[in-house]
């Protein structure tokens, strides 16, 4: 059966899908909204996209409404996204922490992905860190002093991230052949990541613009490529929590093609290698 988006559905369901969210849908999106809630409409026998906006609406099911928002999102990620992070975190942010926990100022690195998607960004930073701690790392400082908390809107997204197995499509955006010999095993046409690199991260379910900011602060927050989903007022909000988060001085990472366009006042912008981030001011 064929579905059409009525102007007053768009309506109702760009409205319902920015207050759970915090996604910007624009009248050019109609499309989207059509196309990945039509398979819904059949799975749940429901007559038309009004019917499944009264359906989350009501929240008497669940299941269905998160079914909803996953289908919404966006989840375009791969391994070691943007070179300038990378370079950031090697040369600058890892050298000063593993310092500090050398001379006793830490026991521990904590980090945050955002929107970690299907878990190659925050299996990334493990990676980065542990092949950075074998090439300079001090023999008394392991991956297991680095806590990285990922978390993602999608509950379907985050099953795939805590599987830890790949397709080969996958494994074709970002990673070389030394880091897939390292920290991979084929198994049929999937690719499993290790064990220590799969258990070095905690996914967790999280809203960024709804839930209550977790009471720990992190070192290295990654915000990046999700803020361009927001309107302006959320993503406002939303950086604004995030920096409660982050615990002085701190590095905070945004998308290459994302811009701040009015920062908090307790963050300033360093840049390195044409790249950018954010710390609190000192």
């Amino acid at each position: 059966m064929n579905y059409s988006l009525s102007p007053r559905e768009f309506a109702l369901l760009q409205k319902y899908i920015e207050e759970q969210s915090g996604i910007e849908l624009g009248e050019e999106k109609a499309y989207l909204i059509e196309s990945r809630l039509s398979g819904l409409l059949g799975d749940y026998s429901l007559g038309s996209y009004e019917e499944l906006f009264y359906k989350a609406y009501s929240r008497k099911d669940l299941v269905f409404t998160r079914q909803v928002i996953d289908a919404i999102t966006t989840n375009e990620t791969f391994w070691f996204r943007d070179k300038t992070p990378w370079y950031i975190m090697e040369d600058i942010v890892l050298p000063q922490y593993i310092k500090e926990m050398q001379e006793g100022r830490r026991v521990n690195v904590r980090i945050w992905s955002c929107a970690c998607s299907s878990g190659q960004e925050p299996y990334s930073i493990a990676m980065s860190i542990d092949s950075y701690l074998q090439k300079h790392g001090p023999g008394n400082i392991g991956l297991d002093h680095f806590q990285i908390t990922a978390t993602d809107l999608s509950g379907a997204v985050l099953d795939l991230a805590k599987s830890g197995k790949y397709d080969s499509v996958s494994m074709e955006r970002g990673l070389d052949p030394v880091m897939i010999d390292r920290y991979f095993t084929r198994e049929g046409n999937m690719w499993s990541i290790s064990a220590r690199i799969k258990n070095a991260v905690d996914f967790r379910q999280f809203n960024l613009k709804t839930d209550p900011i977790y009471s720990q602060t992190y070192d290295i927050i990654f915000c990046r490529n999700v803020l361009i989903y927001f309107s302006e007022l959320a993503k406002e909000k939303v950086l604004h929590r995030i920096v409660t988060a982050l615990e002085p001085p701190g590095a905070l990472f945004i998308g290459a093609s994302e811009i701040i366009k009015d920062p908090p006042r307790i963050l300033e912008m360093d840049t390195y290698k044409d790249g950018v981030y954010f710390k609190l001011k000192g």
